[in-house]
Formats: C-alpha cells, structure tokens, sequence
C-alpha cells in the first residue's frame, strides 16, 4: 500500500457485523482471508495477505473501518481534536492482554464526519 505524504499507511482492518460467524463465512468466501479466534473469544483476528484484521460482533449493519498506524496515540488524539475531528467515546482497546498482543486502538470522525480509526502498534520488547 502505497504510503501518503506523511509516511501514514493503512494498518489495520477492523470489521464489525451483528454475527461474527455469518461474517467470517462470508469474508472467508469472498477474499480467501484465514481466521482465527481473538483473544477475547467474541470475534475473529483476520489474516489476510496485506493487512491484519480484525472481527468483531454485536454491531449489526456496520461497515469496516482502516486504521491507520500512529506512533503516539494520545498525540494523535489530540491532532484529531485539533482540526475538528471527534473521538468516539467506544472503548476497542480490550484487555490489558490485547493491547499487548495486538496495540491501542480509537475510532474517530474527521471535521465532516467520515469514520476511521488509529492504531499504535504494541510496544516492543
């Protein structure tokens, strides 16, 4: 993927659907993508062959969002505010162990409204 002005690329792939395994049946069937259960147990981590992903349920008639990689999420935060976007106030982050596994996630609003979200990558080491 090729990457914007700043360096930012797309990270990571979050679907969210009313039913997870309707879901991973129908992604599974269209891209191929390979599946595996999340450390929560009420979803999916996605495999695909750019873009690591992720499912999650509950959420019926929702559409996927792109994550895009930040190296500060609190920094970035604040930009998004900054330029009158908004930060959605729904917490994806999980457990202390997904946010290990997996990193820290939010999802947003840029100035008109359109979603994304950001993702800082765990640590490493």
């Amino acid at each position: 993927m090729q990457r914007g002005a700043h360096g930012r690329r797309a990270d990571v792939l979050r679907a969210w659907c009313g039913d997870v395994e309707r879901g991973r049946a129908f992604y599974k069937g269209l891209f191929g993508w390979s599946f595996e259960p999340g450390p929560s147990g009420q979803g999916f981590t996605i495999g695909t062959p750019t873009v690591p992903g992720g499912m999650h349920g509950g959420d019926p008639g929702a559409a996927p969002y792109v994550f895009f990689r930040v190296a500060a999420i609190d920094e970035a935060l604040e930009r998004v505010r900054e330029l009158g976007g908004t930060v959605e106030d729904i917490d994806v982050g999980g457990s202390d162990e997904s946010i290990e596994r997996f990193g820290t996630s939010k999802l947003c609003r840029d100035d008109q409204g359109s979603p994304f979200g950001l993702h800082q990558p765990p640590s490493a080491g």
